[in-house]
């Protein structure tokens, strides 16, 4: 058992230490979406830093001897990356539903790089703000600790009332936020598909480009005026034929021009955009599962377990969901890759 937790921590600690490496040696991984990664790979790699570390021994004898300090620490630290961590997967969720559904303001927005910084800080402010202030001065308001001297936790361990509260922001409000995003994005991704590319088309000629915009030149149309008046006759057909029209359909032998130079990368571009959607979208859904695999059961355990005061949960039941927490940050590192190749 004590061979498995060492093992865990040494591979919760490479594998973050590897994405922290990865983002400082690679500039192609220096935009926007992928800071919030950076942050979610700090807080792991402190979990396996400083946490995973000092509750081995206390797992494994059941008695904590570093003192109150340290276990104030500890818990502070533990309480502190874990609800981190969590919030940053939100934040990376909502990053990906504005990429997917706000593509036009979001890609305006990508040269401001104090927008994911002040997003970043304020993860780690309400973290702190949500455990924290209650670890460090519970007992100073209930007027004396009810942890013996050779134990670890927090003073509300057994206060079903708070746990009820904070496991209601920690978790359940985290799933529901990331499986309304992730279901938003599944909704768009499934209704471009089914438009296919004649909406982009649609709204590229509807911007007073021409139906040469998506490499369909009329026949014949070689002089300004047949030109303009191809372009009028056009504006007029009914809505019904102009729908007919798909980027696809490019004429093939007609000599390459600039216009089907540019519609014809255009269209490469509607769908290379639509593809990585999909997979940004698959690579989401992934570690929203397995955050929420990771998270559930503690979270109902440590509600179940506060109403009855610790009597109705084993404590190896207790553990496992425990662990369970941090082998979320040891798995994250092994999902970045999905969401980009570079990782």
């Amino acid at each position: 058992l004590a061979l498995l937790m060492v093992l865990l921590c040494l591979v919760t600690i490479l594998g973050n230490i590897l994405v922290i490496l990865a983002f400082i040696m690679d500039r192609n991984l220096r935009h926007r979406s992928n800071y919030f990664f950076l942050n979610l790979a700090v807080s792991d790699f402190a979990v396996g830093v400083f946490c995973m570390p000092l509750y081995i021994p206390y797992s494994l004898t059941g008695k904590w001897h570093l003192g109150r300090g340290i276990c104030k620490l500890w818990l502070v630290m533990d309480y502190l990356l874990c609800t981190a961590s969590v919030f940053n997967i939100v934040l990376i969720s909502y990053d990906r539903f504005l990429s997917v559904t706000k593509a036009v303001s979001y890609r305006a927005q990508q040269g401001i790089t104090s927008n994911p910084a002040i997003k970043m800080v304020a993860i780690w402010v309400l973290a702190f703000l949500l455990y924290c202030p209650a670890i460090l001065f519970w007992e100073h308001v209930a007027g004396h600790s009810m942890v013996a001297v050779d134990q670890c936790y927090a003073e509300f361990f057994n206060n079903w009332y708070f746990l009820l509260c904070a496991s209601t922001l920690e978790f359940f409000v985290p799933l529901l936020l990331v499986t309304y995003f992730n279901m938003c994005i599944f909704h768009n991704i499934q209704r471009r598909q089914r438009r296919g590319s004649v909406q982009d088309c649609e709204s590229a000629r509807s911007s007073s480009l021409s139906w040469r915009f998506c490499g369909l030149p009329r026949p014949g149309a070689s002089s300004p005026s047949s030109e303009a008046e191809d372009s009028v006759s056009s504006s007029m057909r009914p809505k019904k034929e102009s729908l007919e029209t798909d980027c696809s359909s490019l004429p093939r032998g007609n000599s390459v021009t600039p216009e089907n130079d540019f519609s014809v990368s255009f269209c490469a571009k509607t769908g290379s955009k639509l593809q990585q959607d999909k997979k940004i979208a698959k690579s989401l859904a992934i570690i929203v599962c397995v955050f929420a695999v990771c998270w559930a059961p503690y979270s109902l355990l440590m509600i179940i377990r506060g109403a009855c005061q610790g009597t109705c949960v084993h404590n190896f039941l207790y553990e496992a969901t425990f662990w369970l927490l941090w082998i979320n940050s040891s798995l994250n590192p092994f999902l970045y890759p999905l969401c980009h190749v570079k990782f």
